[in-house]
C-alpha cells in the first residue's frame, strides 16, 4: 500500500536540501518566457541528453531567472531524416495538452540553422537512469509509476492524441519523484489509424510491425512492456538484433522471472494480447479495465493525479538548477548542421 503524502514533512525536507535559489517554472505548466525570441535570451549551459537531432541544454531565462531546459534540433538534420512533420505534430500537441505528468512546454523560436524548443527542466533526471541503478523496482514502485502513466494516457487518447514512444528513456523524475513524459515527437493526433513505422523495437506493438494500421492500442501494449521491465530489469522481447526482437514479439511468448506475482503476470498478458480484441485498454470499458485490475488494487487514482501519494524514489539534487541527476555530457561537440537550408527549406519550418 502506498503512503499519503505528507506536504508538511516533504516541504521541510526540499527546503533542506535547497542550496541555491534560482527560480523555478515546475508547476507553472502554462507559462510563457518573454522575451522568448533567441538563444540569446537565455544562458545555455551543460548538455543533459542527446539525440539524432541535436541536443537538450540546461538553461536560465536571462529577464527571469528561470531554469529550464532547451531542446535544440538541427533543422539539416530534420531535414535529412524527414522528420519534419513529426517536429511541427510535437510543437502542435505539446501546446494544446496540460497534464501534471506531461513536461510542458513553454515556447518556440528558430535561427537559420536550429529549431528551439523551451521546456520545463525537471532535475529528478531520466527514469531509465533510476532503474538501471536499481536494476529492477519493486512491484509497489513498479505500481505507483505504472498508475501515473495510464491517468496520462487516458488524457492523451481522450484528446485522441496516441505517444507511441514509451520507454524509460522517456520518462523524467521531478523533484518530489513523480514521472513526467518527455518527447512527443513519435505523438500523432488521429481519428482511427496511422501507418507510419515509428518507435522503439522493444516496445512496439505487433500491428505496428506488421504494417497493419495501428492506433490508441499501441500505448497499452507498451504499457504491458514498461511494467515487465520494470519489475524483471529488463524488457520481455529483448534480442540484440532488431529483428529477432521484432520475431520474439510477433510469436508472443513471455517468460515471467519467479518474482512476479499472479496479478502483475495477468495484466501483463491482458495488455500484451496481440488480438486487439482481447487487449485491456482496447476494450469497451477502456482503461477502466486496467485501473479496477487487482494488481491495481488500493490506488487511489484521484490521490495519483493530484500528487498526493509519496513517490517511493527520492531524487538527490541541491537545488533547482541542479544536473547531479543527469549523465556527463561535456566530451559531446557541437551540433553538426551538414547543410545550408534553402528558403524554400527554410519556408517548412515557418510555423517556429
Amino acid at each position: 500500500m502506498f503512503k499519503f503524502f505528507d506536504k508538511d514533512k516533504a516541504e521541510k525536507e526540499r527546503q533542506d536540501k535547497r542550496k541555491s535559489q534560482a527560480p523555478s517554472l515546475a508547476n507553472s505548466s502554462r507559462v510563457k518566457l518573454e522575451p522568448c525570441n533567441s538563444v540569446d535570451d537565455f544562458q545555455v549551459d551543460r548538455i543533459l541528453g542527446t539525440g539524432s537531432f541535436g541536443r537538450v541544454n540546461l538553461a536560465i531565462h536571462k529577464k527571469t531567472g528561470a531554469v529550464c531546459a532547451l531542446k535544440c534540433l538541427s533543422k539539416s538534420q530534420v531535414l535529412k531524416t524527414k522528420q519534419v512533420m513529426h517536429i511541427k505534430a510535437e510543437k502542435a500537441i505539446l501546446e494544446l495538452i496540460n497534464f501534471p505528468f506531461i513536461v510542458p512546454l513553454f515556447g518556440t523560436f528558430q535561427d537559420k540553422d536550429t529549431i528551439y524548443l523551451v521546456l520545463e527542466y525537471v532535475v529528478g533526471g531520466e527514469f531509465f537512469t533510476h532503474l538501471r541503478n536499481a536494476g529492477r523496482f519493486t512491484e509497489e514502485t513498479s505500481k505507483f509509476y505504472a498508475a501515473q502513466i495510464v491517468l496520462t494516457f487516458e488524457f492523451l487518447h481522450s484528446k485522441d492524441i496516441i505517444y507511441r514512444d514509451l520507454k524509460p528513456e522517456n520518462l523524467l523524475l521531478d523533484k518530489n519523484g513523480n514521472c513526467k513524459i518527455t518527447d512527443f515527437g513519435f505523438a500523432k493526433i488521429i481519428d482511427h489509424r496511422t501507418y507510419t513505422l515509428c518507435g522503439t523495437p522493444d516496445y512496439l506493438a505487433p500491428e505496428i510491425i506488421l504494417n497493419k494500421g495501428h492506433g490508441k492500442p499501441v500505448d497499452w501494449w507498451a504499457l504491458g512492456v514498461l511494467i515487465y521491465e520494470m519489475i524483471a530489469g529488463y524488457p520481455p522481447f529483448y534480442d540484440d538484433d532488431p529483428m529477432g526482437t521484432y520475431q520474439k514479439i510477433l510469436h508472443g511468448k513471455i517468460e515471467y522471472p519467479s518474482h512476479f506475482s499472479r496479478n502483475a503476470r495477468d495484466l501483463i498478458r491482458k495488455l500484451l494480447y496481440a488480438d486487439l480484441t482481447k487487449r485491456y485498454g482496447n476494450l469497451k470499458a477502456g482503461p477502466r479495465d486496467i485501473k479496477n485490475h487487482p494488481w491495481f488494487s488500493g490506488i487511489d487514482w484521484k490521490a495519483v493525479v493530484q500528487k498526493d501519494l509519496f513517490a517511493p524514489i527520492q531524487p538527490e539534487f541541491e537545488g533547482d538548477d541542479d544536473t547531479s541527476n543527469f549523465d556527463d555530457y561535456s566530451d559531446v561537440g557541437a551540433i553538426d548542421h551538414q547543410f545550408n537550408l534553402t528558403n524554400d527549406e527554410q519556408a517548412l519550418f515557418s510555423a517556429f
